[in-house]
């Protein structure tokens, strides 16, 4: 079905993205793999060509647009490519928003041009070895000394870990800590105090750096408070329902893609003297999965059309994550056994698929998470 959200400024600039990608990502990706690290220079390279701030001020050298559809391209794209590592998207949609809601003149001037250049990039650190999706199981505390806050903690799973110049961290300000006694420090490259732990070793996403990090007596000034003092809560809770959007938009991008490809290879590949494609199991995996991400699809771009307008919810943004994801898990998992031995091979891209994609049932809040979400607001 002839998909009917872009217009034809969006799909030039889905061409801008694929020649980037083309260009500075895809020659370079095998070895960044190799690395668990992708390079500053492509970040640098994304910020000349315009693909990072896209929401954030034109004053602070962002693209000025609060278009989402423009995220969901540059997700759609950077999926289609299996160049998880560079991660744009978390860095423009979900900690952009943070920035440019929530920081003041001051902070705005001293961090965005950075942040749209790739000179800063950026991470959010929340997750801590005792505390994922239960934000009140926090540790970090961040001790008020007048002039300046003492952040003493750990975080782990932080995407971007390594490479992060600015890092947002959740912390307790108030002893008690729970939903009202949270807020939100910016801690910056070089504080003293501030160190980072190993690159994660992870099943996926191997050119994405993933780390720990530590605060020991992290000396963090008053003018780096983000938003309002005990205010994380309340500022986390807004801004996840486009961290999740983004999230089911590089799904179901990513299982339209794997079934994409995979319906070449049955094609072509032979088994008793024809192609797999002339069999009728093949033909109803293919198409039960055709029809799964058909339906998916059209929600999603109901869901992106919504929030493109500012009325997108929470339980409808924690349906389309939860759905969109487990779709894609379960996409990836029907290819690879459609490739047989082929589909365990690194070689053959479905293999990456299935290991990158495995995490996103997982992270911006799990599966079972978001069906808490939805039957709360259905049942409370």
């Amino acid at each position: 079905m002839k998909r009917q959200i872009f217009t034809e400024d969006h799909e030039a600039f889905r061409q801008t993205v694929r020649t980037f990608l083309s260009k500075e990502v895809e020659p370079h990706y095998e070895q960044w793999e190799k690395d668990g690290i992708t390079s500053r220079d492509a970040w640098l390279a994304a910020g000349r060509q315009g693909l990072l701030g896209l929401a954030v001020p034109e004053e602070y050298g962002g693209g000025g647009t609060e278009d989402f559809r423009y995220a969901v391209v540059l997700a759609e794209e950077f999926t289609r490519a299996g160049a998880a590592g560079l991660a744009v998207g978390l860095h423009n949609d979900v900690i952009g928003p943070y920035l440019t809601s929530l920081a003041t003149e001051e902070q705005k001037r001293r961090w965005l041009p950075g942040f749209c250049s790739g000179e800063k990039i950026s991470a959010i650190a929340m997750t801590e070895p005792g505390a994922g999706s239960d934000l009140q199981g926090i540790r970090t505390t961040a001790e008020d000394k007048g002039d300046h806050w003492v952040l003493n903690g750990s975080k782990t799973f932080i995407s971007n870990g390594i490479l992060a110049d600015l890092v947002i961290v959740v912390a307790k300000t108030t002893p008690e800590g729970g939903a009202k006694g949270l807020s939100l420090l910016v801690v910056e490259r070089g504080m003293e105090g501030f160190e980072r732990g190993r690159n994660l070793d992870k099943i996926g996403q191997k050119a994405q750096d993933t780390a720990e990090l530590f605060f020991n007596d992290v000396k963090v000034p008053k003018e780096n408070l983000l938003g309002e003092l005990n205010g994380a809560f309340v500022h986390l809770m807004t801004n996840l329902a486009q961290e999740r959007m983004t999230i089911a938009v590089s799904a179901i991008a990513a299982a339209e893609h794997v079934l994409e490809f995979t319906t070449e290879y049955v094609k072509e590949r032979e088994a008793f003297g024809r192609p797999l494609a002339r069999l009728q199991h093949i033909r109803f995996e293919i198409a039960e999965m055709a029809t799964e991400c058909a339906v998916t699809r059209s929600f999603l771009d109901r869901c992106i059309e919504d929030h493109t307008k500012g009325e997108l919810d929470a339980v409808h943004a924690s349906m389309a994550k939860w759905w969109a994801t487990e779709l894609q898990k379960r996409v990836a998992d029907r290819c690879l056994q459609l490739h047989g031995g082929y589909g365990y091979m690194n070689e053959y891209q479905v293999a990456r698929a299935f290991t990158d994609g495995r995490i996103q049932t997982i992270y911006g809040g799990t599966t079972e998470i978001m069906k808490e979400i939805i039957g709360r607001s259905l049942l409370n």
